[in-house]
């Protein structure tokens, strides 16, 4: 499957990418022929995504070059609105779901940010129970193409953070990193954004160790600020969540940078899942905050008690760590 040619204003470079020269969307001289020792080559997967887009402009920032996934050629013009396209390796239209597709857009890459299997920026759609197999199909996808690629040395995976919050009943404890969503649970409550999420992970991790793909997750909160329709499928169940404690946000843009931090953190030994967060909401004016918002209005704080405040009952701690050692790290250069 051959990746889909996009024009632009700037005369674009053509760049080896499947065997035979293919015109992609360039803005500098750089190409994927570029040795990872003089600057490594990233491919963030799905690109023209709020979150997506703040991966990019991050790397950027780090020096890395960049080469960007979407996955309708209508979605360039996004692009345009989001990132600096004269400062990407280069844009290509990718199927999420063909092996082939994805190793094109792979090859060359030191490493590959999946962001997500489809964005759906205006809500339209919103997430159903066929959406859980298309995300996990994609999530699999993803990996065999890391390990086909060849050059790909390390796969950053977003995640979410329902994809650990879920079980069947209240247990004690604080939730971290080695907890997971019971799948029956959230099939039976028609979660279908958290079943996806636990589900695309999951296979993520097996086909990783399978074929020996260097694998981290990321598993942020609700992305801030939170746009309606889109919350929605997070928010299913958000009273719940916001009752036991498991109702946290993350800004986007902070979002963005824990996960390049926790791929130069590789370096270093980072490794297995990371829970993002800036805030658990524990209040009811907190969450009527959050409400109105997004404009619904008793969404979550029904039924709770304006001077309650709710014991938090996830962390992430393990993220707080290695943002504190990185920090180190760059105070001792």
């Amino acid at each position: 499957m051959k990746m889909e040619e996009v024009e632009v204003a700037t005369p674009p470079l053509l760049v080896p990418i499947s065997g035979k020269e293919q015109k992609c969307v360039v803005g500098n001289v750089f190409s994927c022929s570029l040795s990872a020792g003089d600057k490594k080559l990233i491919c963030v997967t799905s690109g023209n995504s709020c979150l997506g887009s703040s991966i990019v402009k991050e790397l950027l920032s780090h020096g890395y070059l960049v080469r960007v996934t979407i996955q309708h050629q209508v979605d360039f013009e996004e692009m345009k609105d989001l990132v600096e396209l004269n400062l990407l390796e280069s844009v290509v239209v990718t199927k999420m779901g063909d092996l082939q597709s994805l190793c094109d857009a792979f090859r060359g890459c030191h490493a590959v940010f999946h962001t997500s299997s489809f964005v759906d920026p205006h809500g339209i759609s919103g997430y159903s129970e066929q959406m859980v197999f298309v995300e996990t199909q994609v999530a699999k996808t993803v990996v065999e193409a890391c390990a086909k690629a060849g050059y790909v040395k390390r796969c950053i995976f977003t995640s979410s953070l329902i994809a650990s919050i879920w079980r069947n009943q209240n247990t004690d404890g604080i939730i971290d990193e080695s907890c997971w969503s019971s799948e029956e649970f959230c099939t039976q409550n028609k979660l279908w954004l958290a079943l996806g999420k636990t589900k695309a992970e999951k296979v993520a991790w097996l086909k990783a160790k399978e074929l020996k793909v260097n694998l981290v997750t990321v598993c942020p909160a609700l992305l801030m600020p939170p746009t309606f329709p889109n919350a929605l499928p997070y928010l299913k169940g958000g009273q719940k969540m916001f009752q036991q404690g498991c109702l946290a946000i993350a800004d986007v843009k902070k979002v963005g940078k824990a996960h390049v931090k926790v791929y130069e953190g590789m370096d270093y030994g980072a490794c297995g899942r990371y829970f993002c967060f800036d805030q658990v909401v524990r209040r009811v004016e907190e969450a009527v905050e959050l409400e109105n918002g997004l404009n619904m209005p008793g969404f979550l704080s029904a039924g709770s008690h304006q001077d309650e405040e709710i014991p938090i009952r996830i962390t992430n701690s393990k993220l707080a760590a290695l943002l504190d050692n990185a920090s180190q790290r760059f105070s001792c250069t």
